[in-house]
């Protein structure tokens, strides 16, 4: 088994695990101090319903996944590339407006579900669905990202499963350590930490994304040439020239290749339009990430420093 495959997907379910769990010992820390503990019930709920709407969008993306690809036999070297720009997409989207999102929440999360919950509770009569919607609503949300990630690049191997089942445990173990047990831990550092991982993994999925798309238009080129060729490279189809080429030192397929390739984006050839967008995007969604960090970390240092009036 290729453990490398589960790394990615055991820090994406790690970091968004962490998430979910802050949101549900918050709640349920909340519901102890309103002396409600008569409501936990429908916090556990939330989560299960949470997991299990989880677990039901990727056997439906699963499902639908494989009869797409069989639907139309000669189309499969075209329509197995697009789904992987197509889900590959939309998770770059999702995960990095909820990097750059959480992080400039992150100090109001707390203050946030604290007031969702004054207000449900206000409602006895609602309290129970607003507190079980609330709960179950966060855990889909993380969850949806993960799954999405998962299916990318089209291969659900058992690596990868076993890496967002030790990030689930993971989450879990941090979130009773938190809640239960009162063990301290720097949140702040672990998110980013965990952040500056998710953007370099992030970044090698948009290298992916333009080889996905490349092997689409070449495959379309080849179904279409006696009308049009959609290349314009002879190294490879939309990309363009090729810049690197390390496949016989530092393959990617291979230890320590494969482990860059997972944490780094790292290929063994990367081409000049991978080269571009890849560097674009760490200099726009890696720079505004950063710039968040050091905002947060300047109005922590302001709080800190205020006098105070006597």
């Amino acid at each position: 088994m290729d453990f490398s495959q589960a790394i990615p997907t055991f820090v994406i379910t790690l970091r968004e695990g962490v998430e979910a769990a802050l949101v549900v010992g918050i709640v349920l820390a909340c519901l102890d101090k309103s002396n409600r503990s008569e409501l936990n019930k429908w916090v556990y709920g939330g989560v299960a319903a949470g997991i299990a709407g989880s677990v039901l969008i990727g056997a439906f993306l699963s499902t639908v996944l494989g009869r797409v690809q069989y639907a139309v036999p000669a189309l499969q070297g075209v329509i197995k590339p697009s789904l992987g720009v197509l889900f590959g997409g939309v998770a770059v989207i999702m995960l990095s407006w909820m990097l750059i999102w959480m992080t400039q929440q992150a100090r109001s999360l707390k203050s946030n579900v604290e007031g969702s919950i004054q207000d449900a509770l206000a409602d006895s009569e609602e309290a129970s669905i607003s507190i079980f919607s609330l709960v179950c609503i966060a855990v889909l949300r993380e969850g949806f990202e993960t799954v999405l990630f998962l299916f990318s690049n089209l291969q659900q191997t058992a690596a990868s499963i076993s890496g967002v089942v030790a990030g689930l445990i993971g989450a879990f173990a941090i979130g009773v350590g938190l809640f239960k047990f009162g063990v301290k831990i720097n949140l702040r550092l672990f998110f980013q930490v965990m952040g500056i991982f998710l953007l370099l993994i992030i970044a090698g999925l948009v290298v992916s994304i333009f080889k996905n798309l490349d092997a689409a238009f070449a495959a379309l080129s080849v179904l279409n040439r006696p009308n049009i060729d959609l290349c314009i490279s002879t190294q490879s189809c939309i990309l363009g020239p090729l810049v690197w080429d390390a496949s016989t030192v530092l393959p990617d397929k291979q230890f320590p290749g494969i482990l860059l390739k997972t944490l780094l984006g790292y290929r063994d050839h990367i081409y000049l339009l991978q080269v571009i967008v890849y560097v674009a995007f760490l200099v726009g969604i890696g720079g505004r990430y950063l710039r968040s960090l050091n905002i947060i970390g300047q109005k922590a240092t302001q709080k800190k420093t205020q006098p105070v009036e006597s």
